[in-house]
């Protein structure tokens, strides 16, 4: 058995920002909330028992890191910290994140050797596409229980990546954590998502078929999932609902999906456990998705 890295499990989240006001301004226990934060309290139960090192954390950021003026398409945080973002009434009440520059460096310059360009960002505030499944899992803390690699993808202003482009990058991903020299426990999340559409005449679509197929999907066939062209993203689910290629990024790095270059004696692992699954309707105008995947050990 190998002393290096390896990811653990992945969580998958939505990061609506009302869920994040409502645990700072006290309103979790409202019989409109409570229906939300129910289906977390095992997600919480279950981090405490499997903490992780670091948490590889796949999230878009909306307009406060980076401007329309310039937009990565993948930006990978090697800071040693980042401090909750200024969203336009202050920042959240949260924790200030604290990075793993050394590993973020190890996967920045193995995932560009493996041919993917990312942006490297040594001083970015996180927004509440990152907050707010920190918010959700661990609930209101001092601290975080783990150190936080944010990694930003753009699905705000087109062309955002396909979903294909999405699920090979988190292999690729898995490929750099795997070859790094401390033996870490690593979670790799992705959040975003799921159904939702925030303007025009199609505001507030949900599309709850849809997105009970996404999750299916994504645990029994994730590399056809990838497969799914942006229309279908945007018809079925929504114009945000194209935050779901995030999701991608986490299910590639997981061990079944192994694909790597002849000869470098990489085998796919046994599917992953579904350890909790879990949806509701609505959360502020959004559908809320979450599911936690298990590799075997």
């Amino acid at each position: 058995m190998s002393s290096g890295a390896r990811i653990r499990a992945s969580v998958y989240t939505s990061h609506v920002p009302a869920i994040g006001a409502a645990m700072d301004l006290g309103k979790t226990h409202e019989p409109y909330w409570q229906k939300v934060f129910s289906g977390y309290e095992f997600s919480r139960q279950w981090l405490k028992e499997n903490t992780p090192d670091v948490v590889f954390l796949v999230y878009n950021d909306h307009a406060n890191a980076f401007s329309l003026e310039i937009i990565p398409t993948f930006a990978i945080g090697t800071a040693a910290e980042f401090p909750p973002a200024d969203e336009g009434w202050g920042p959240r009440p949260v924790p200030g994140v604290v990075g793993d520059p050394r590993l973020a460096s190890h996967i920045a310059q193995s995932v560009i050797q493996d041919d993917f360009d990312l942006t490297i960002v040594n001083r970015m505030d996180v927004d509440h596409g990152l907050t707010v499944p920190l918010s959700l899992m661990c609930g209101q803390v001092d601290r975080w229980p783990f150190r936080v690699i944010p990694f930003a993808v753009n699905v705000v202003q087109y062309p955002v990546p396909s979903g294909m482009r999405c699920f090979r990058l988190g292999q690729a991903i898995r490929r750099a954590i795997e070859s790094y020299d401390e033996p870490l426990k690593v979670q790799i999340w992705g959040t975003g998502g799921m159904s939702h559409q925030l303007q025009g005449p199609r505001a507030g679509l949900i599309n709850r078929e849809f997105d009970n197929a996404f999750l299916d999907r994504l645990v029994a066939d994730p590399e056809g999932l990838a497969k799914m062209p942006h229309i279908d993203y945007v018809r079925e689910a929504g114009s945000e609902g194209i935050e779901l290629v995030m999701w991608l990024i986490a299910r590639g790095a997981m061990a079944d999906t192994a694909d790597a270059p002849p000869g470098a004696g990489h085998r796919a692992g046994a599917r992953p456990k579904v350890v909790h699954r879990f949806y509701h309707v609505p959360a502020s105008n959004t559908a809320v998705g979450h599911l936690i995947l298990e590799n075997p050990q």
